[in-house]
């Protein structure tokens, strides 16, 4: 993530997430690094449904795809970005080998990963099979992931 933080200083973007599933780890590994705060201008960890609405995730998506869907996860990203004016958002939805009692539908292996680039109005995405026997092995995967997606995209 060091690199990460390196290249959006120089070339003077900026990055925000909305985060679920991972509870904000992509944007604690953000934080880690000194000089972070140079770019990283919000992050919102919307467990709930409720949540990811009121940060202007559309409800209909929510209601066509679940919220566990890579239509949702895009959703977060530019709604992030836009929010916050940022260069880059983030959004990340799934199930870490849990099931959700309040979202039944969908995987419960899958994680679906959006970074939204506001400047060429486009989106990144993978879905990923978590696969990890804990929620933070998971977590430190889902991370690694995005800090390759963000280096893929920034180089």
């Amino acid at each position: 993530m060091k690199e990460v933080i390196e290249i959006l200083i120089k070339n003077n973007k900026t990055i925000s997430t909305m985060e679920s599933c991972t509870g904000g780890a992509v944007v604690n590994a953000i934080t880690n690094i000194e000089g972070a705060s140079e770019v990283l201008k919000y992050s919102a960890v919307t467990y709930s449904n409720e949540f990811k609405i009121k940060m202007g995730v559309d409800s209909k998506v929510i209601d066509k795809y679940s919220v566990y869907s890579i239509e949702t996860a895009n959703e977060m990203s530019k709604k992030i970005s836009d929010f916050t004016n940022s260069n880059y958002g983030i959004g990340i939805t799934g199930k870490l080998n849990r099931v959700d009692k309040n979202n039944l539908v969908g995987d419960d292996h899958i994680v679906f990963i959006s970074i939204y680039d506001c400047n060429h109005d486009k989106y990144y995405t993978k879905e990923v099979k978590v696969d990890k026997s804990s929620r933070s092995a998971n977590k430190e995967m889902i991370v690694n992931m995005v800090t390759n997606m963000l280096l893929d995209i920034l180089k």
